[in-house]
């Protein structure tokens, strides 16, 4: 007699219960049905989701570290087992499981204990063709209380998985940037795990401009008490792109706080974005305050923009915790305002997405980084002036 299992299969839906292995082989090709892919570009991030021998990260890209070695923060990290590597990192897809097996050399940069590093740490990372196949592991380790600001900065074309483990110790401040300003054929899929300890501070910013298919997936967990994080974002999605962000914030530790505010605006016919937020305040994260926020600006009809906010709270002794998301067209009200000043209408417009999206650029805190944002905010609306702008049905 055979017994069926007649057990309904409930697909894994909460972000804290997905699974995770180094194995590649664990999770399988994604096939667009799984609750972490379904809202991907599968066909075109291909490229990144093939377990294939490739060069290593640095030597399929070029990797500019600045005066960072001359300054003592750059450390040795060569082979899987170096430490910290690992720590706390744990691919939760294929993707970042392959960029771990294929990239055994870690970019590890350290800031010291107890020092406050002034001039910001910039990487920049350059891909030589959308031929090119890339994997990277890159370490970012800011000792007990130290203090600075790190930028990844991606351009050129490339397919490129990448893994950020960033380690905040007890009582350290510091600030992560990532700037994906890639070719319109380049394909990034990236997933940036961090933990915060007791008393630290991190603030954590996705730019994400150019690149044909860009995949940034922010976790960070407040373990210590007292810890804060910050999670800032920003998009500006052409036709054809498909800029992708999925964040998770986890409130372990006690009196944690943590804001999640990401923005993005799109225009051109197959225009996409898709921002998918989970915060989870577990049991033992009693006086939590928390709150996330996704806001998306469609200018033009032919665009498409998914926004999932997602709260779960396991415990009820919290400060406050909430979530939001708004998706639309320009404000009218604001555009009247201005064109009743004599300002026409396609500066009104310009002068609406400006202030719409400056409020993330503006809290880059690096005047470098700031201005460049700003310039590409500025280009991207020159480029799509001649775009019809979206109507009512179009929102």
């Amino acid at each position: 007699m055979t017994v069926i299992d007649t057990t309904p299969i409930v697909p894994v839906q909460t972000r804290s219960e997905r699974p995770w292995s180094f194995d590649p082989e664990d999770f399988g090709q994604p096939t667009g049905r799984e609750v972490n892919w379904k809202l991907s570009d599968l066909r075109r991030l291909a490229p990144v989701l093939v377990d294939e021998e490739t060069e290593d990260g640095e030597g399929s890209l070029s990797y500019d570290t600045g005066d960072a070695e001359a300054r003592g923060l750059l450390v040795e990290s060569t082979g899987h087992e170096a430490a910290p590597r690992g720590e706390i990192f744990q691919p939760e897809d294929l993707a970042s499981a392959i960029a771990w097996k294929r990239c055994a050399n870690a970019l590890h940069v350290r800031l010291p204990e107890g020092e406050a590093v002034e001039a910001p740490v910039v990487i920049r990372i350059a891909g030589r063709g959308a031929d090119v196949h890339g994997n990277a592991h890159i370490v970012i380790e800011a000792q007990p209380h130290s203090s600075g600001t790190v930028v990844l900065a991606h351009e050129g074309s490339a397919a490129y998985a990448q893994n950020v483990e960033i380690i905040v110790r007890a009582g350290a401040r510091l600030e992560v940037v990532s700037v994906q300003d890639w070719e319109d054929d380049a394909v990034h899929a990236s997933a940036h795990q961090a933990v915060v300890a007791e008393g630290a501070f991190l603030r954590h910013i996705v730019a994400s401009l150019g690149g044909g298919v860009v995949r940034v997936n922010p976790s960070v967990r407040l373990a210590g008490e007292g810890a804060e994080g910050e999670l800032f974002g920003l998009s500006f999605a052409d036709s054809g792109q498909h800029l992708e962000s999925q964040v998770y914030l986890h409130h372990e530790g006690v009196s944690t706080k943590g804001d999640v505010l990401y923005k993005g605006a799109l225009q051109g016919e197959g225009a996409r974005s898709v921002w998918i937020g989970d915060v989870l305040i577990g049991q033992g994260a009693t006086g939590t305050d928390s709150y996330e926020k996704n806001q998306n600006l469609v200018l033009t009809d032919g665009t498409r923009a998914d926004s999932i906010p997602n709260l779960e709270i396991e415990t009820g002794d919290i400060a406050g915790a909430g979530h939001a998301s708004a998706t639309g067209r320009f404000d009218d009200e604001q555009l009247f305002y201005l064109q009743s000043r004599g300002i026409e209408e396609e500066e009104a417009r310009r002068l609406v997405v400006i202030g719409f999206l400056m409020e993330i650029v503006q809290k880059v805190g690096v005047p470098e980084v700031e201005e460049r944002l700003a310039a590409a905010i500025e280009e991207e609306l020159r480029r799509g002036a001649s775009l019809a702008p979206a109507s009512r049905a179009g929102a």
